[in-house]
């Protein structure tokens, strides 16, 4: 799988190793949550949870395939929908 062009059609996500990652700010906290908890429906629907940290108003987000042993076409799937979400709150 070529990551840096999977990347490109996801211009918030870097490449940390075998991870992808971005941060989502969102207007305000309780904005933060909702979007946590569409991420957490279209994650479960998936069967794939990203690791989300939560720090007031950003989420840092993190995709792998554990399973895997790293990157795979699920991550950056779930990536857009992540993009997707966080656009509609107006993050």
């Amino acid at each position: 799988m070529d990551v840096d062009s999977k990347l490109k059609d996801l211009p918030e996500w870097r490449r940390e190793g075998d991870e992808i990652r971005r941060t989502v700010t969102a207007p305000d906290f309780p904005t933060a949550i909702r979007i946590v908890d569409e991420i957490a429906v279209k994650a479960e629907e998936l069967n794939h949870h990203p690791d989300i940290d939560i720090r007031w108003r950003d989420l840092h987000l993190a995709l792998t395939t554990h399973d895997q042993g790293g990157l795979t076409e699920l991550d950056f799937r779930l990536a857009a929908m992540i993009d997707a979400i966080a656009t509609e709150h107006g993050a």
